[in-house]
């Protein structure tokens, strides 16, 4: 499941990784092994494709769950909003789970904010960025 959180998240985001060097941190070192496989099912395959671009770019760690706070994210459903659970949100508005960014280097950030500043909705991803 993780990978194909990992499949996901360069699909989707590609435009924030691209070119980026970047780590994975995963509790799960199966994950790691998935790269390597040279006779995946269909599906693995399918991911191994699909993050073939990010070779040079990505490096997978694996780290226990333990040792980092955030293990497992993507696989924790949020609660439905009932009685039990007054403060729970509807699942329409669950978009993406988690992502965890633990290093943002100023540079970066600043070059981020120029490059998407004419974007239509930019000023609402920037107040959120800004807000955390």
């Amino acid at each position: 499941m993780e990978f194909l959180c990992l499949v996901w998240a360069l699909e989707k985001l590609h435009y924030y990784f691209d070119g980026t060097v970047f780590d994975v941190i995963t509790d799960t070192n199966a994950v790691k092994s998935l790269f390597n496989m040279n006779t995946p099912n269909r599906h693995m395959l399918r991911g191994q494709i699909a993050i073939k671009e990010y070779r040079g770019n990505i490096d997978i760690v694996h780290e226990p769950g333990n040792m980092h706070k955030n293990a497992d994210g993507f696989s924790r459903w949020a609660l439905a909003n009932t009685s039990e659970n007054p403060e729970g949100v509807p699942q329409e508005e669950h978009h993406i789970e988690g992502i965890c960014v633990t290093d943002i280097s100023p540079e970066f950030f600043n070059q981020f904010k120029e490059i998407y500043k004419m974007e239509k909705n930019f000023h609402i991803l920037w107040q959120c960025l800004m807000n955390d």
